[in-house]
């Protein structure tokens, strides 16, 4: 089971990482949060302060891109009522 942690946790959990002595491993067994979760978290706010590779999406932009792809399924679906609808009232008016 994968918990939640806020932002604010997150924040500081990467920047305790970044300061410490301490592997990103010890830091993460020490504040009871997975060694791996905790790295992505390092990675991502390294992409978000631009220091990540070229072309690598930030959290900015990973929420546009979710929030754009659910625009375009809800329109997607809306196109596909709309076309039956077309096609439904077509047949009704040939009788």
């Amino acid at each position: 089971m994968s918990k939640r942690y806020t932002a604010e946790f997150k924040r500081d959990a990467v920047a305790l990482a970044l300061s410490s002595e301490k592997t990103v491993t010890e830091v993460g067994r020490d504040l009871g949060v997975s060694p791996e979760g905790l790295r992505g978290w390092v990675k991502q706010a390294k992409v978000d302060r631009g220091e990540g590779p070229a072309g690598a999406l930030t959290t900015a932009g990973r929420e546009e891109l979710v929030r754009l792809r659910r625009k375009v399924r809800e329109q997607e679906a809306t196109i596909e009522v709309l076309g039956k609808a077309t096609a439904f009232f077509a047949q009704d008016k040939m009788r």
